[in-house]
């Protein structure tokens, strides 16, 4: 299978910062990005995150942009709005009737449990919490979280992070599976599309952030750990495969991770402009310790 990466391949030295995280230092991060184009606007969603000890992942935030680099706050989304002890990477969809809808990776209080609600709006920022739909719950034994959305052909595509809660101590571990849906709402899971390889840089977990079909089947951009230790600090990698459902990683080593300690580059997402061109968004760590988001003008 030829596929040519390089268009999507994040390459930092031409990357420009978009969001800055609220404070600098180890902790402090702003990233997770889910963005969307319409109607000349650039749509995101990301998520902001403090140290453990001062509360994770607290807020949620939705913005836009004529530029793609210089962005509005629309709405901002809390924790605590959503009954959740932290909140991961948000994923923004618009339907095919025009509305709008934002999926939110929600901790359950006092567990290592993942879920993830939905909720949808005529339009972004506009969304109600209390008007919330629970669309992958997990289970007692996984936790379910930072979906992955493709809408293609009539069928919604979703790849999800998902951690084993069995034992405590490796709940840090995570896979890929994959589900289908005719709505978006309604999931039936087809198993796991991705996972770490013995031994190999992404041994501890792999995590989809992004899906391109190709004409040759599916290439998907993934973030990848070594060992509990590096959670937080995830490198960026490659997978393909004849099917959404079959992803194999590509390489021995990261595509792409910062130069910095720790050396996280996470939580890609690509975004089709008019002419052919793309624009990236990522999660970067910094030489402070702190993550900001970033962004990069292909080609």
């Amino acid at each position: 299978m030829r596929i040519d990466v390089n268009a999507w391949l994040p390459v930092p030295e031409r990357s420009v910062t978009a969001i800055l995280p609220a404070e600098t230092g180890p902790g402090h991060w702003a990233g997770a990005p889910s963005a969307v184009l319409c109607d000349g606007w650039i749509y995101l969603a990301y998520r902001l995150h403090r140290p453990v000890e001062r509360g994770r992942g607290h807020t949620v935030v939705v913005a836009r942009s004529c530029d793609g680099e210089r962005f509005e706050t629309l709405q901002e989304i809390a924790k605590e709005e959503m009954e959740a002890e932290s909140l991961e990477r948000p994923t923004l969809v618009r339907t095919p009737r025009g509305r709008w809808r934002l999926y939110l990776s929600c901790a359950t209080y006092g567990t290592g449990h993942w879920r993830v609600e939905a909720l949808e709006a005529g339009a972004p920022g506009a969304f109600d919490v209390r008007k919330r739909t629970t669309v992958l719950p997990g289970d007692p034994k996984t936790g379910v979280k930072d979906a992955v959305i493709v809408q293609r052909d009539g069928t919604w595509h979703l790849w999800a992070s998902c951690h084993p809660l069995a034992d405590p101590q490796a709940a840090d571990q995570m896979v890929t599976d994959y589900a289908t849906s005719a709505d978006g709402l309604l999931w039936t899971w087809h198993g796991t599309a991705l996972s770490g390889r013995p031994n190999a840089w992404d041994a501890r977990g792999v995590r989809v952030s992004a899906v391109r079909f190709t004409r040759d089947g599916v290439l998907a951009f993934y973030d990848g750990r070594a060992a509990a230790a590096e959670t937080g600090e995830e490198r960026t990698g490659i997978a393909a495969g004849t099917e959404p459902g079959a992803l194999i990683p590509l390489g021995d080593r990261p595509a792409a991770e910062s130069p910095h300690a720790g050396r996280g580059l996470r939580y890609l997402d690509v975004v089709d402009l008019p002419g052919g061109r793309a624009r990236l968004y990522y999660e970067f760590t910094r030489a402070d310790g702190a993550h900001e988001l970033r962004t990069e003008l292909r080609p």
